[in-house]
């Protein structure tokens, strides 16, 4: 069946928009930190998919990093055992650590490959131990207390940060055509297990492999000003006074840090984009509007 004229003009239209951004993005690195809505939600979910095998199909190379706190929180309760938080980080012993091994590192990455492969393209999924990507050393946490003259330091057990980044895993597989899902889990020198931010994994990682752009996927709209208005095309500097005005706080500061150290640290561009939205991934890279907050150096 034809199609009619007005349809294919739009079709045309957004086709020929994607073509310089295609051109301009071919052959470099993406790292999309994926979350949120979009891990739970099944249209969302096939649509991230076909997303990065389309992003892989015209030359990019995508390089996903996904969390699974939520699915962590459930098998826990499965099994009787109560979550436990400190400001806002998952207090995680041993026994604890074994379940977020086996959820991220198991259930959630093979769930994640395997959607990707069914709609295309050859994902390979992947936790920072395997070929001794991800290096990691014991967060260090400080509760500050008016009532004592030194900040009281919290053991919130396997929970670490990056200490290094070894990319020969990833660079190995993108030349192969394949599509690196990551899990966000470390192991440090004593040979321990570590649970690590997905945030903060996406943004190291995309430093480590000077990504053209990091991209965030979260459950809102981007960085909003007081009256509730998207704010995009941000340059570093700007961020950073939204931040010193309290525009920006509360659980978006995280996300700007690590998207602020990226971009201080050569990636081109960090995107804070609403995951909610079907097809997010291509809005932002491959149209003019995008979905969310746009920071460049």
């Amino acid at each position: 069946m034809p199609i009619e004229a007005s349809s294919a003009h739009t079709i045309a239209s957004v086709l020929t928009e994607a073509l310089p951004y295609i051109q301009r993005f071919h052959g470099k690195t993406m790292v999309i930190k994926y979350g949120g809505n979009a891990m739970v939600d099944e249209t969302l979910k096939k649509g991230f998919a076909r997303d990065i095998v389309l992003m892989k199909l015209v030359g990019m190379n995508p390089v996903v990093v996904h969390g699974g706190g939520p699915q962590i929180g459930r098998m826990l309760e499965q099994i009787g055992k109560e979550s436990h938080f400190v400001e806002g980080m998952r207090v995680t012993d041993t026994e604890t650590m074994d379940i977020v091994e086996m959820v991220l590192g198991g259930q959630v990455n093979k769930d994640i490959v395997n959607l990707i492969n069914q709609h295309g393209g050859h994902a390979v999924g992947l936790t920072g131990k395997d070929g001794d990507l991800i290096r990691a050393s014991k967060l260090t946490f400080e509760r500050h207390n008016p009532e004592m003259n030194t900040p009281e330091i919290v053991d919130i057990g396997h929970v670490g940060e990056v200490a290094s980044i070894d990319p020969a895993i990833i660079n190995m597989l993108t030349k192969g055509n394949f599509i690196p899902v990551i899990a966000p889990i470390g192991v440090g020198e004593d040979g321990q297990s570590y649970n690590i931010n997905a945030d903060l994994v996406a943004g190291k990682l995309a430093t480590t492999l000077q990504a053209e752009k990091l991209i965030l996927l979260t459950n809102t709209r981007g960085v909003l000003d007081n009256e509730g208005n998207l704010l995009t095309g941000l340059k570093a500097q700007k961020v950073e006074e939204l931040i010193a005005a309290d525009i920006i706080h509360g659980g978006m500061l995280p996300k700007i840090r690590c998207a602020l150290d990226a971009v201080h640290s050569g990636v081109n561009s960090a995107q804070i984009i609403d995951g909610r939205v079907e097809h997010a991934v291509l809005l932002e890279v491959l149209t003019n509007a995008g979905v969310g907050t746009l920071i460049c150096r």
